[in-house]
């Protein structure tokens, strides 16, 4: 309802009986007192770890508030246990949706196993033949420093105009059809490791790292096929991610930095799986000391650890996430639009939410996102 209805029912005193009723359709006016619908009180499950009727109230304000977009799927695992599961209009359990840069902390798992295999070294630098010329300054680049984003390569996010961009150029314009090739082109700007600029490019250096390694093949089927093997073995079927769906170039290079698809619980696998140090029903995919290097922060950049977002505060009043409202363990792996899982180990928590938000509803929406993890306590 506009703004200038709403000055309408002010002026109308003459109709006390009716007020509240039409206050109730008021944009800004608080929801508590209108009921919830059947299916907003069975997404969530009696035993929720949290007062079911509050929890599926503030689930219901994602769904339902203005200037927050559009909230397609939101989940809520509780101590191992999908406790709140609700979808759009439109989406269901088995809709698979893109995770944008979500798709980087599965990157950097990837990565993470290599490492425990002896095949990579985190300090070492990487094995890109470009680099690896005499003289060229790149060479000093490490694994650690790609994970972190502070490799110094001259990569923009975001340009003015967009299609300047790194990431746009890399995606969808002269950088499509060998992404790695021209990420791995750009000169450097800064030292290597001096500064913290989070970059899609470096994240596709990653998965090109990991193809090299796992097969010394040029054929880009061949490229594929080693690391999706790779992957479907040791990671998504052992996690049971059995909807994801990855993608790669036309070189045979996975597009680990943005272009993964898959069902709401999938993604909550992933969190799940983050959330008990890398392991699933005990067994231990990746070194747990791996996730956490992942989800430490580097000496550039306080809220950003290996791939990872962390939710530590960094002095600036614009942050991906929220310090001032949940632990400073809780970590996430974010993605483009408003695509989020939410990890906090020292509350049993994982939340997905996926949908999409402008950047101007993301810091509402994130608000929302907030008052669903305070409901539950500290162990």
């Amino acid at each position: 309802m506009t703004g200038l209805y709403c000055a309408h029912i002010a002026r109308c005193a003459i109709l006390p009986t009716f007020l509240p009723l039409i206050l109730a359709g008021c944009s800004d006016a608080p929801t508590a007192n209108v009921p919830l619908t059947d299916a907003a009180l069975a997404a969530v499950s009696n035993n929720a770890g949290a007062p079911s009727d509050i929890l599926a109230r503030q689930i219901d304000d994602l769904f339902a508030k203005d200037g927050l977009g559009e909230t397609r799927a939101l989940l809520v695992y509780h101590n191992g246990t999908l406790v709140a599961e609700r979808y759009g209009a439109g989406y269901s359990k088995d809709t698979r949706f893109v995770g944008w840069s979500m798709a980087k902390t599965v990157t950097a798992v990837m990565i993470g196993m290599l490492v425990a295999d002896g095949r990579l070294r985190l300090d070492e630098s990487v094995p890109e033949p470009r680099w690896n010329r005499p003289g060229d300054p790149r060479g000093e680049i490490t694994l650690r420093q790609l994970l972190q984003m502070r490799a110094g390569l001259r990569h923009t996010e975001a340009g003015d105009p967009p299609y300047e961009s790194s990431e746009v150029r890399m995606l969808f314009l002269d950088g499509r059809d060998d992404m790695a090739d021209w990420a791995t082109s750009q000169p450097l700007e800064a030292e290597p490791g001096a500064k913290f600029e989070y970059s899609s490019n470096t994240t596709v250096i990653l998965a090109d790292v990991a193809a090299r390694v796992l097969t010394n093949s040029s054929d880009p089927d061949t490229r594929r096929d080693a690391v999706e093997t790779y992957l479907q073995t040791r990671l998504f079927g052992p996690i049971g991610m059995d909807s994801i769906v990855t993608e790669y170039d036309a070189n045979g290079t996975l597009i680990g930095g943005s272009l993964m698809h898959a069902s709401a619980r999938d993604w909550g696998k992933f969190g799940e799986f983050l959330r008990n140090g890398g392991s699933v029903r005990g067994a231990q995919i990746v070194p747990r000391k791996w996730i956490d290097f992942m989800t430490s922060p580097s000496t550039r950049s306080p809220h950003y650890g290996g791939q990872t977002w962390l939710n530590r505060p960094t002095g600036d009043n614009q942050h991906p996430l929220f310090p001032d409202r949940a632990p400073e363990t809780m970590f996430a792996a974010i993605g483009h639009m408003g695509q989020y899982v939410l990890v906090s180990p020292t509350q049993g928590l994982t939340i997905v939410r996926l949908g999409h938000s402008t950047s101007e509803e993301r810091p509402p929406m994130l608000q929302e996102l907030a008052d669903i993890m305070e409901l539950y306590p500290v162990r």
